[in-house]
């Protein structure tokens, strides 16, 4: 071993006991279990409580927060998501022609006024997709992999634009996981929580790292009271 590489250890063991020395006990396998126990039985007490109120719209305002840097349209009825998404790409100055995902709920809806790509590609500007779920707690959109929703309409575009009905966002993502505890995933679940972005570079952000450099959201369906 090197004198260099036995310093390290040293120093890590050093560090190490340090931390175990100012620790009462090391704690046991029994207890563990038993502190994650008590979470499991109150979950209240391991995650922030949410404002009252309708989940949407947290979850709008969630997305619009300085973090998440996404936008959101929130509609009455599904079928106005494409007056929805035509008043985005206007704002943005942009053509109507948009890679659709092949998502059955949206296939039904009105696109005539639209140039529709059925496939993405690689250079693609806009794609509009649907998400399987929300997570107001965080502004998550989630998506299930399969053939309604091929993964790459969510990494391709430089504008992603995703409809999701209201009654699809949930407040927590312990929630998520409860409603799909018994349903058979598939290969791919994708937890998308606003556009792409890296510091990597010198602590700045840079946006379309890795993904889309936008994201617009649409919430379809009435506010609940």
């Amino acid at each position: 071993m090197s004198a260099a590489r036995a310093t390290r250890r040293s120093m890590r063991e050093a560090i190490l006991g340090r931390i175990r020395n100012a620790l009462d006990r090391e704690p046991d396998a029994i207890s563990i279990a038993a502190s994650a126990k008590a979470l499991l039985a109150e979950p209240e007490k391991g995650r922030p409580l949410l404002e009252e109120g309708d989940l949407g719209a947290l979850f709008a305002a969630r997305l619009a927060s300085v973090k998440i840097g996404a936008s959101a349209d929130e509609i009455t009825n599904l079928a106005d998501a494409p007056a929805a998404a035509r008043r985005y790409l206007d704002a943005q100055g942009l053509p109507p022609d948009i890679a659709l995902q092949p998502d059955p709920a949206l296939a039904q809806l009105d696109w005539r006024s639209f140039k529709l790509r059925p496939t993405i590609e690689a250079d693609a500007i806009v794609a509009v997709g649907r998400a399987l779920w929300g997570i107001a707690e965080t502004g998550t959109l989630v998506f299930h992999s399969g053939p309604a929703s091929p993964t790459l309409f969510s990494f391709l575009p430089l504008h992603h634009i995703v409809v999701i009905e209201r009654s699809r966002i949930l407040a927590y993502l312990e929630d998520y996981a409860l409603r799909v505890q018994n349903e058979e995933l598939p290969r791919n679940v994708n937890f998308i929580t606003g556009a792409s972005g890296t510091t990597d570079i010198e602590g700045a952000l840079v946006k379309g790292a890795h993904g889309p450099r936008f994201l617009h959201v649409i919430i379809a369906g009435p506010r609940q009271a």
